[in-house]
């Protein structure tokens, strides 16, 4: 039987050629394959677009390609990577991954399992399988679009057959994935559109996803209402609370969710980068309809330096230090290099590089929003969403250096200012769907916002089960922000446990995981009563201690191995009640 490729399917005639090879082969594939490829005449044939995603966006990409793949005659289903088993993974017949990566090439934290198992001594072949991927990542990170890479790489080895090339996206990445769904649902139809009897099915229509109409491209001016500092005198830190009034925007989240800040840039440093660089502000390079100040102030990423502009600096300068760095392909030493850095001490490397503005521009990366854990429930905060934000500064060289979006809301936007904001959905980090089940938080410093959050929820659903929260900074005199407010919590019943970990407080420094350790039977008893465990904060340091500690907890009071205290903390992990929100 010839394979069918409809007359005005937009392909090349190249394109047909390899089309018509391609399923030529998939047909003997589908009459050998089981239940889940070969559908019966007149139904929509399956198709399983499985996600990856740290903050939300592969999701939304997943989504966006289940609402085209019906418009395609396909039935999609689609769900994170981890919460499929993979011995019925390998049942799967057309499949499409969306995966970011998070950090410096790792896994998203709800992919982390799936790999594990897919990339085991004994994962099942997938012969009758065939998949695409499209990898989101960030240029500015090593290990670009790692976890992409790999999972693409491994479902090749385990010898399914990949339906277009992966393709990988940076920061912008709407067009391009935009592009990927385009392309690759064409060819997943053209093989799942043959039937014995020449039929093609048809998928049971299904209504449109609704999407806010309010993104990074389209952000909703909102109105501070209030900007108030938190942290006290003599802290270290400079942590503030902010609310957004969302009025009008049909704006809607959940606690757990972000809250996007797009940033205006600090109009001190674009003059300092002109400057530097001897060029006019109020030219409008070529290819632009903007003067050269207002696309650095609101279009260009002008802080962190990206390997781009590093080499073509080191190009034109020879500067000794900088090419020693470059050229010797050290990562840890150009790590260091960089540290306290920005793109202007870069720029005032001697000699200075001479630039244009289009060349400079052509070196920058487009500016991005900041995503910040929304510390509000709306049950609590009807049309207002807060924000629990620690502004950066630190002086190096002489010069004050500023947190891009931090310090915008600080020094900037004033009450009653207006910042360009948008909602990313988290429905990985919520509060328990059971109203009875305990609650541990780990949220030390700013990590405290998402949990702040789900107590107000917990409150409005009359939620009964137990919360228990771990907090911590440094000093308790200036850094203990919304003491008013969780000491009302536990006063009403709402939070039925509260230990502080202030660090500076006295000679041995106490941190959250040492409170853990101390109430490690009594946190243990609340995990085998179902407990959900959350942590939020940094992820370098904090999340890993708070992790290890965990795990000895498990062993300890469970009188486990270690390899079974392992094998506990990852059925948490499946079982959705280990869930982290870090960065």
């Amino acid at each position: 039987m010839t394979p069918f490729i409809p007359t005005d399917a937009p392909f090349t005639t190249d394109q047909r050629s390899w089309l018509a090879g391609f399923l030529a082969g998939m047909q003997t594939r589908l009459l050998a394959t089981g239940p889940d490829t070969a559908t019966a005449a007149g139904s929509a044939p399956a198709l399983h677009i499985l996600y990856g995603s740290q903050t939300g966006n592969a999701e939304s990409v997943a989504e966006d390609t289940a609402a085209a793949a019906r418009s395609h005659g396909f039935a999609p289903t689609v769900c994170a990577l981890d919460d499929v088993d993979l011995d019925r993974f390998a049942t799967f017949g057309r499949v499409l991954i969306v995966t970011s990566t998070y950090g410096e090439g790792e896994m998203p934290d709800n992919a982390e399992l799936f790999w594990e198992a897919l990339s085991a001594e004994s994962a099942p072949r997938l012969e009758g399988m065939d998949f695409a991927v499209l990898a989101l990542g960030d240029t500015g990170y090593d290990g670009f679009c790692q976890a992409g890479k790999l999972i693409d790489m491994r479902l090749e080895q385990l010898g399914a057959q990949r339906i277009v090339p992966r393709v990988d996206c940076d920061v912008d990445y709407e067009d391009v994935a935009a592009a990927w769904i385009a392309e690759t649902l064409p060819l997943v139809a053209a093989v799942e559109g043959i039937h014995g009897d020449g039929t093609a099915a048809v998928a049971a229509p299904a209504p449109a996803r609704a999407k806010s109409q309010w993104n990074r491209k389209n952000p909703f001016p909102a109105t501070v209402t209030v900007n108030r500092l938190l942290s006290g005198e003599g802290s270290g830190k400079e942590i503030r609370h902010y609310e957004f009034d969302l009025t009008g925007s049909g704006l809607e989240y959940e606690a757990g969710d972000a809250l996007n800040v797009v940033p205006v840039n600090d109009p001190d440093l674009v003059q300092a980068l002109l400057d530097t660089l001897g060029l006019d502000g109020t030219v409008v390079p070529a290819g632009h309809e903007q003067t050269l100040t207002e696309l650095l102030t609101h279009n260009y990423e002008i802080t962190a330096p990206n390997i781009d502009l590093l080499e073509e600096v080191e190009k034109r300068t020879h500067n000794e230090e900088l090419t020693y760095v470059l050229r010797h392909g050290d990562k840890a030493a150009l790590d260091d290099w960089l540290w306290g850095r920005d793109i202007l001490d870069v720029l005032r490397l001697e000699p200075t590089p001479e630039l244009t503005a289009e060349e400079f521009l052509s070196l920058l990366k487009p500016l991005q929003h900041r995503a910040y854990s929304i510390s509000s429930s709306p049950n609590a905060t009807e049309q207002s969403v807060h924000l629990t934000v620690a502004a950066v500064r630190y002086g190096t060289d002489g010069r004050e250096r500023r947190g891009v979006c931090s310090t915008f809301l600080a020094d900037r936007v004033g009450e009653n200012g207006i910042a360009a904001v948008f909602v990313t959905k988290n429905k990985a980090f919520r509060v328990p769907a059971d109203d009875t089940a305990p609650m541990i938080m780990v949220g030390p410093g700013t990590g405290i916002a998402p949990f702040r959050g789900f107590l107000q929820e917990r409150r409005a659903r009359g939620a009964t089960g137990r919360n228990w929260l771990f907090f911590g900074d440094q000093k308790r005199a200036c850094d203990y922000v919304y003491e008013d407010e969780l000491t009302e919590f536990v006063e009403s019943g709402v939070l039925t446990r509260l230990d502080l970990a202030f660090s500076r407080d006295q000679a041995e420094k106490i941190y959250v995981q040492t409170r853990m350790k101390e109430h490690g039977a009594e946190l243990f008893a609340w995990l085998e009563d179902g407990g959900h465990f959350y942590i939020c904060g940094d992820a370098s340091r904090m999340a890993k201690d708070v992790d290890r500690a965990l795990h000895e907890i498990v062993a300890e009071h469970g009188g486990l191995s270690e390899e079974d205290a392992a094998e506990y903390v990852t059925d948490l992990k499946r079982e959705k009640r280990y869930v982290r929100d870090v960065y």
